[in-house]
């Protein structure tokens, strides 16, 4: 019974590791595009508008 809730928790955290892993991999790839994009257009920055006040700004990582 012990080696059920160890093998449980082993695949628990596999589970967990291998999403975080995705997530991060989606975000170097989406900020990598964007990067590549304004090296091919020649702009300084990706402007996002706040939806609060209406004015746009430099996007963040």
């Amino acid at each position: 019974m012990p080696q059920l809730f160890f093998f449980g928790a082993v695949g628990l955290a596999a589970y967990l590791g291998y999403r975080a892993f995705v997530r991060e991999a989606e975000r170097v790839t989406s900020r990598a595009k964007r990067a590549r994009k304004e090296a091919a257009t020649g702009s300084m920055g990706t402007l996002v508008k706040d939806p609060e006040t209406g004015e746009y700004r430099v996007a963040r990582d």
